[in-house]
């Protein structure tokens, strides 16, 4: 007789918390530029959102973890957002003029 396989729950992003879909991206904290080597899952839109809000300066500066980053009111407003969106969902991310 075969053990039971118990699955394992779908890994979440470090960003918006939904479960992950079939594409992921590894997102440096702190950006590797500036000595990060610690990366999180994030769902693809979730990663290019990141990078459009900030460049990697002000994020090793301003937002060197994602506690600091989630208090940047344009990251809160993508992030309520894109709650309810299936995990693969995506959409063009344009930066702010």
């Amino acid at each position: 007789m075969e053990a039971a396989k118990v699955a394992a729950p779908p890994e979440t992003c470090a960003l918006c918390a939904r479960p992950l879909g079939r594409r992921i991206e590894r997102h440096h904290v702190l950006p590797r530029s500036e000595g990060g080597r610690e990366t999180v899952p994030l769902h693809p839109i979730c990663h290019r959102a990141i990078h459009a809000s900030a460049s990697n300066a002000e994020l090793a500066r301003l937002h060197p973890t994602l506690e600091a980053l989630l208090e940047r009111e344009d990251i809160r407003r993508f992030v309520a957002w894109i709650a309810d969106k299936p995990p693969d969902f995506h959409a063009p991310t344009r930066k702010p003029r």
